[in-house]
């Protein structure tokens, strides 16, 4: 694999980082600014809203930048963000902090995506984007406890000024080992647009938001379903974290593997498997041995979608696709907020602390019949996702393929 992909990959594990972390401290920052742990939330909630809307706007934005630039310039709002948040004098500036870092998150990985994919051969490049989403998941193994424990040690400002310098190493490798790589010609910001036209497109991202809200509608509720049903220790909830962050990371990169040999059928025993394996998690979570492996399978499976997703998206907007990439990481964050409103919507009504559990399975179940139904059109359609190109004309197809 090219030297590029661990340059992505180190700022994607800064990303990943500075996404989770905020939820190990909560309860440092609450008493530094001395606002209530709601309130403090916010910073949590501030940044998924960050980077939906920041996915599409910083894309458009840099539709006229060369894609080494606009990483460049991602990072660089990515470290001011973080910087912010460190230095903040009261809660409102660290907020803003929040947002700003927040708004480099679905530009990046999206243009990293369709980089990534651009580095290697078309039979690899599913793996190139796993590789590149390695960053993001060893994140959660490493970064996150440790930016943990600093913070909790240290002070939370230094997690946040350790994760800005980890910015400026992924702004430097870039600039160092990514290519200028040339913009396709005869693709602009309408051609980007015109993917959202295509029905496979909106497809996956649907797909995107059911099936990774499977795993957050159980894994935000992890902390209380582990201590107040397995009988967990509150400490303990720190390495079941870590143990679900390795199964991200054995998933990521198992399915960057086999979606390069067989897409599709790589999401149907991903998304099936995981509705099953969300199912049983109301049962095995009376048990502690059997919970443990659970939360590693619930983070090996959910991250075996994210490779395949993000290539299907790549291919069905084939010749204009880092919009429309873009907007795929923020569906990613989408389904995030979406499953963990509605398992605290069936905690509050009195169910018990594993019924997010059958929620994620629903979720789950409904993204593995949306990938049935695309397959269903396709080939209904006679259409190779590899030739699909929306929206453009046929002569700047044709450029678009060449370049």
């Amino acid at each position: 694999m090219p030297l590029a992909l661990l340059a992505l990959a180190i700022g994607a594990f800064g990303i990943g980082t500075t996404e989770f972390v905020i939820m190990g401290l909560l309860p440092e920052v609450a008493g530094g600014f001395g606002v209530s742990i709601p309130t403090a939330g916010l910073l949590v909630t501030g940044y998924a809203l960050g980077v939906v809307l920041g996915a599409p706007l910083m894309t458009v934005l840099g539709t006229k930048v060369s894609r080494k630039r606009m990483l460049m310039l991602l990072m660089g709002l990515f470290i001011a963000g973080n910087l912010l948040s460190a230095l903040a004098p009261t809660f409102g500036v660290m907020l803003i902090g929040r947002v700003v870092a927040s708004l480099a998150h679905g530009a990046f990985f999206g243009i990293g995506s369709v980089v990534a994919a651009d580095l290697v051969a078309p039979d690899k490049k599913a793996g190139a984007i796993a590789m590149m989403f390695t960053g993001l998941t060893i994140a959660n193994v490493v970064g996150v406890p440790l930016g943990t424990f600093v913070g909790q040690a240290a002070g939370w400002r230094v997690t946040f000024g350790i994760v800005a310098a980890l910015g400026v190493v992924g702004l430097l490798g870039i600039a160092k080992l990514v290519p200028d790589l040339p913009q396709p010609q005869g693709v602009r910001l309408r051609h980007e647009l015109a993917a959202f036209k295509n029905a496979q497109v909106l497809l996956a991202m649907a797909m995107t938001v059911l099936g990774f809200g499977g795993v957050f509608a159980a894994i935000t509720y992890i902390a209380p379903m582990m201590t107040h049903v397995a009988g967990f220790a509150d400490g303990s909830v720190t390495w079941l974290l870590v143990l679900f962050g390795l199964g991200m990371v054995g998933g990521n990169l198992i399915g960057g593997k086999y979606a390069d040999r067989a897409l599709m059928p790589m999401l149907y025993v991903s998304l099936g498997a995981l509705a099953v394996v969300l199912a049983l998690f109301t049962l095995t979570a009376q048990n502690k041995v059997l919970a443990a492996i659970t939360i590693a399978l619930i983070g090996a499976l959910g991250f075996a979608t994210v490779p395949p997703l993000q290539k299907r998206v790549l291919d069905q907007a084939h010749g204009a696709p880092t919009l429309a990439s873009a907007v795929n990481i923020g569906a990613f964050n989408l389904g995030n907020a979406l499953s963990a409103w509605l398992g605290g919507i069936v905690i509050a009504a009195g169910f018990g602390y594993t019924s997010p559990n059958w929620v994620g399975a629903a979720l789950a179940t409904a993204a593995l019949l949306l990938a049935f139904l695309s397959a269903a059109l396709e080939r209904r359609d006679g259409a190779s996702p590899s030739t699909i190109v929306t929206g453009i004309a046929p002569a700047e197809q044709r450029a678009a393929v060449r370049h």
